[in-house]
């Protein structure tokens, strides 16, 4: 059965349950739907997107807060066979300008307060039909918008194969690309994560984490969905603020990225917050540092369960329920989901313990990138397997240990940043002659962003001065936190740039 036949199940089965609740929200605060309630509101969404023109295989882009219109727009083009395409609400004009036009968005849902960002774009994206702003501080912005429109009764069979979700994912080449996943890929996810998570309709699940990429909207809402569980919402994370909602509404699963578990620990009254009563601590998106799965446990009686995944694959290895935690390990395969470690060069399986590219096969893995046919191609390996480009090691017993990214990918703070995204940006300065992009060590965000910056003979610059140019352009976590300015960068003989080399220069 897939996903939203499921979640269409348990609207019928219990629809005074409640499934979504919003207790901090600046949007929608004290507001609690039941399954009932979502069915009916996702149907009449249905009807308006119809009215509006989407058929199967359109592309319909949310640029919205994290508030409840995003959570029934989303389903409801699912429902209707189009693709969803969340967005970040904090991408500038210049990325979201390239994301509208690449995937061909035939409608655009925006938050009101972005008008005068998103208006001047609209002239220079022909095959979009409408921009819809929404007031999503308004509840009454939403239900005007449905209004005189009666639940959608329109069929909607789910085929396996077709792009119900896209997810932009940075590429190395500085162009982002667009992850076709299919309703065949988030049901068979959702089928390993709940087999392997144990997710129970009885569960109730504390969520922290943006709903525009794929651990926030996939593995955490989707996950509680198809159990039938309810879902707590904070729309922004607060460290005290969820320790209190933890221990005071008694919640079970809670998922979060590093950057996140480290603020909890370091809460003020941390030690002395009661979370007995909880079964599924998760942490994932970047990798747990030692320290970090040591402190938590120590701090809260919970042993962190680390996970791995990415946007084209959603989860692919996970550490037990029900068994070792393995501190440093993303632990072994998920059901279902099969990993290799293959010689980078070679591309042949290597011994365990054997460093190597670590390579993927499954039902949850994408159909390949938008309209980019070479590059999906190329991220395949033959014979169904998908290049990771992350580097790792297989113990005997399973347990996967990742040991570097290729590509010199930077994640902070859970959020990935391909390098050539902000050398692009960096470059456009009048005063830069060359530059470089790498991740430094840090112990709240995992790694920060860092340039490393040549000027033009004569020019004059300050750190201030590029990381305000940055910012202009790019979303925040993709922005520089420091820049280092240096006489030349560190080539090899055919002229690449040294990373490794400004990593251990810059990185102290």
């Amino acid at each position: 059965m897939m996903f939203l036949d499921r979640l269409r199940e348990h609207c019928d089965q219990q629809p005074e349950k409640v499934a979504v609740e919003f207790i901090d929200d600046q949007f929608a605060a004290g507001t609690v739907v039941t399954y009932g309630a979502l069915e009916q509101t996702v149907r009449r969404t249905m009807a308006m997107l119809v009215a509006k023109g989407v058929q199967r295989g359109d592309r319909v882009a949310l640029q919205l807060p994290k508030c409840l219109p995003f959570v029934y727009l989303h389903l409801a083009v699912m429902r209707l066979g189009a693709i969803s395409l969340p967005l970040n609400p904090g991408y500038p004009a210049r990325e979201l300008a390239y994301f509208l036009a690449d995937a061909e968005a035939m409608l655009f849902f925006a938050d009101a307060t972005t008008q005068a960002t998103v208006t001047p774009l609209l002239a220079d994206l022909p095959r979009l039909t409408a921009c819809i702003l929404l007031d999503c501080r308004d509840t009454r912005s939403f239900a005007a918008l449905l209004e005189g429109y009666a639940a959608s009764n329109r069929p909607a069979p789910q085929e396996p194969d077709a792009t119900c979700l896209m997810i932009y994912t940075s590429g190395t080449t500085g162009r982002p690309k667009g992850a076709e996943l299919t309703h065949g890929n988030l049901t068979a996810n959702l089928d390993s994560l709940q087999e392997a998570w144990g997710w129970q309709a009885d569960d109730l699940l504390l969520h922290v984490l943006p709903i525009f990429h794929v651990h926030g909207l996939v593995v955490a809402l989707h996950g509680a969905f198809h159990a039938g569980a309810t879902t707590i919402m904070h729309s922004k994370f607060d460290p005290v603020q969820t320790l209190a909602t933890l221990a005071g509404r008694r919640c079970t699963v809670f998922m979060a990225v590093p950057t996140i578990h480290r603020r909890l620990v370091d809460a003020p009254n941390a030690r002395n917050v009661d979370l007995s009563h909880m079964r599924l601590l998760t942490s994932g998106s970047d990798r747990l540092p030692d320290d970090l799965f040591v402190q938590f446990g120590v701090t809260f009686g919970h042993t962190l369960l680390e996970r791995y995944g990415m946007s084209e694959t959603i989860m692919l290895t996970s550490n037990p329920l029900h068994g070792e935690r393995r501190v440093g390990s993303v632990g072994a395969p998920l059901p279902g989901v099969e990993v290799r470690i293959v010689d980078p060069e070679s591309g042949t399986p290597v011994a365990d313990d054997v460093v190597g590219e670590v390579q993927v096969r499954g039902a949850n893995v994408c159909k390949g990138y938008w309209r980019q046919p070479d590059k999906s191609a190329a991220a395949f390996a033959g014979d169904g397997w998908f290049r990771t480009g992350d580097l790792g090691q297989r113990g005997a017993d399973g347990y996967l240990t990742l040991k570097g990214r290729s590509k010199d990918l930077i994640i902070s703070g859970g959020f990935n940043v391909y390098p050539p995204e902000v050398e692009l940006v960096i470059a456009d300065h009048p005063a830069v002659f060359a530059n470089a992009v790498i991740g430094c060590p840090d112990n709240e965000w995992g790694e920060r962003v860092t340039a490393i910056v040549v000027l033009h003979a004569g020019a004059v610059a300050t750190e201030p001065e590029i990381i305000a140019h940055c910012r202009a352009q790019l979303v925040h976590y993709k922005t520089p936190r420091r820049v280092v300015f240096v006489k030349e960068l560190p080539r090899n003989a055919m002229g690449k740039v040294q990373k490794a080399q400004l990593r251990q220069e810059s990185c102290a």
